[in-house]
């Protein structure tokens, strides 16, 4: 199992305890009245925390992006396709910290070639965990998504397993390599792999006799992944994965794409 880390700090409350891990820009564990809520470790580094996703989410197709007449080649990281985009695979740099709050930052590198900066603000209340991303361009053009992809255990040191309850009308069609061709289809049965847009109802996760955790976001697009058996990740993200490609936000010279998710256990 893998959790390397270069260099980490802790945000405090009464009832909760962040770790958060430059090494990643990750959310490395969040505990909240003495329960650990997300899997800490895993098989590679896409596979525990929360960990920002910037600047594309989820699959870029083959590892191929076309841009502006040009085309770039990112290395594979899953099956066929680069995924999860470039900022995870970096070491962040901390500016500013208080007991409950913090901020990182770091400008975006090899392999990314058309420069920009993302920086993350975290949050921490007795009832709450949030976080806010921004990705800025450059000196040129750029395409750029933002979100985050937190696993969350199925189980807690005590209380029942995992019960999530989550409704969206759509899911985007995907071919066999799952990579949405932009059309929307009714949401089927899972368990699932999708994207989900229309959304109805967004992520609630009880652990009936230990916590119940609410999920909300600004962005309207989730990626809800509950195949594995230990865990699930729900993933707020600004687009749908392949994006860049298909239907590319581009942020001009200094302009700025910017999202929030919070975790709130004080609300239900």
């Amino acid at each position: 199992m893998v959790r390397l880390v270069t260099s980490s700090f802790e945000l405090s409350s009464a009832r909760a305890t962040a770790r958060i891990d430059l090494d990643a820009g990750r959310l490395g564990s969040l505990i909240v009245d003495d329960l650990e809520l997300l899997v800490t470790e895993g098989a590679k580094p896409t596979r525990w925390g929360s960990f920002p996703m910037v600047p594309w989410c989820g699959r870029l197709n083959t590892g191929l992006l076309s841009f502006d007449g040009a085309s770039y080649q990112f290395p594979i990281t899953s099956g066929i396709h680069a995924n999860h985009g470039t900022a995870m695979h970096q070491v962040w740099t901390e500016t500013s910290r208080s007991e409950a709050a913090a901020d990182i930052a770091v400008d975006l590198a090899d392999p990314w070639p058309l420069g920009g900066s993302v920086s993350q603000r975290f949050e921490l209340t007795d009832t709450s965990f949030t976080v806010h991303m921004a990705v800025t361009a450059g000196d040129e053009p750029m395409p750029a998504q933002i979100g985050w992809h937190p696993w969350y255990r199925r189980e807690l040191d005590h209380g029942d397993p995992l019960e999530l309850e989550f409704s969206a009308a759509s899911i985007y069609e995907t071919d066999a390599e799952q990579i949405p061709s932009g059309r929307l289809i009714p949401t089927p049965e899972g368990p699932w792999d999708e994207t989900f847009v229309e959304i109805e109802q967004t992520p609630i996760l009880r652990w009936d006799g230990a916590l119940t955790l609410a999920i909300t976001s600004n962005f309207d697009h989730w990626v809800v992944f509950t195949e594995p058996e230990h865990a699930v990740a729900i993933e707020p993200q600004s687009g749908a994965p392949n994006d860049l490609n298909r239907a590319p936000q581009i942020l001009q010279p200094g302009e700025t794409l910017q999202g929030w998710m919070r975790l709130d256990w004080g609300a239900l």
